[in-house]
This record gives C-alpha cells, structure tokens and sequence, in this order.
C-alpha cells in the first residue's frame, strides 16, 4: 500500500513546489527598451563631431531592472555600421546568443534592421554595463545597467540614494 502513496506523494511534493516557484517569480517583470541607433552631431571642444549614439544621448539610456526580471531590449539600428550590443556582466543563462559578441554569439546587426535582446537578470545584482561590441563604436555607444536586489535583500541598511556614474571620453576630431 505504501509503494502506491509514494508517487502520489512525490507528485503532490512537486506540483507544490513548482507552485511555490511560480508565486515567487511573481514579483518578476519584462523591462523593456527600445534602442534607437544611429549618427548625430555633437560639439565637443568647440569641434562638431559626427558619432553613433543611442536615443540621442551620450552615454545611452541606462537600463535598470531587478534580480529576477526579464530585460527586453529593440535595437533600431539607423547607423551605416552592423553593430552588436555587449551586455557586460550579466550572466546569459541558457541565451548565449544575446550576448553580443559579434561573430561569435551573434551576426551584427545590419544598418536599417532591428534586433531584440532578451535576457533574465535572475540571480544577479549589481551596477554593469552595456557596450558596442564594434571597437570604432565602443567610445559612444555605452550606458549602464543596474540591477537592484529584491525588496529586503541588501545586506546593510538600504542605501538613501544611488548615483551611477559612467567615464568616458568623448571621440576626438582627428
């Protein structure tokens, strides 16, 4: 009789457990974003420079998501060049081919195509960043990634603010 419980057991122990997960991924969210890649001209010492940017601004947008949620990301590319997105630092668990190393992972992305990154931050927190995987591109197509912890998951008292700061250098007219 018992051998008969057993597997009823193991079901009803894993149909519970599957419905523990799914109630606590559902704080989860999609972030999405849609990147608009292409050429604008930015003074920079009193010198008009032509460069790649995202949405206009440079850096790019920051792309803030947390621990647990899915990142979806449209890459409008209007550039002249094929490019590639690096997420750096996040973890690509089992979705390698977002990763954006260009003729590794991916194929660039050609000029007036879209490509959509989608990536889960499970498990991951932290201040990253998100860079061109084309090096004449690296300069000015970047920005941040910051994944927040879950509620109540800092291990120190809750900071009062963050300040993400990104360093770079604007191209130089040569």
């Amino acid at each position: 009789m018992s051998t008969k419980i057993l597997p009823i057991a193991a079901a009803l122990f894993f149909y519970s457990a599957m419905a523990l997960f799914r109630a606590s991924g559902s704080e989860a969210a999609v972030v999405k974003h849609t990147f608009l890649v292409k050429q604008v001209y930015m003074r920079h010492l009193c010198n008009d420079t032509l460069v790649t940017v995202v949405n206009g601004q440079f850096p790019g947008p920051p792309v803030e998501a947390t621990e647990g949620d899915t990142v979806v990301v449209d890459v409008v590319n209007q550039s002249p060049f094929g490019i590639t997105i690096h997420w750096h630092g996040v973890k690509q668990r089992l979705n390698c081919w977002h990763d954006g190393a260009g003729m590794i992972t991916q194929c660039p992305i050609q000029p007036n195509t879209t490509f959509t990154y989608r990536f889960n931050v499970d498990g991951q927190e932290g201040t990253l960043w998100w860079h061109s995987h084309v090096s004449i591109l690296r300069a000015t197509l970047h920005g941040i990634i910051v994944i927040r912890p879950k509620s109540g998951s800092y291990p120190f008292k809750k900071p009062h603010m963050d300040v993400p700061i990104i360093i770079g250098t604007p191209p130089e007219k040569k």
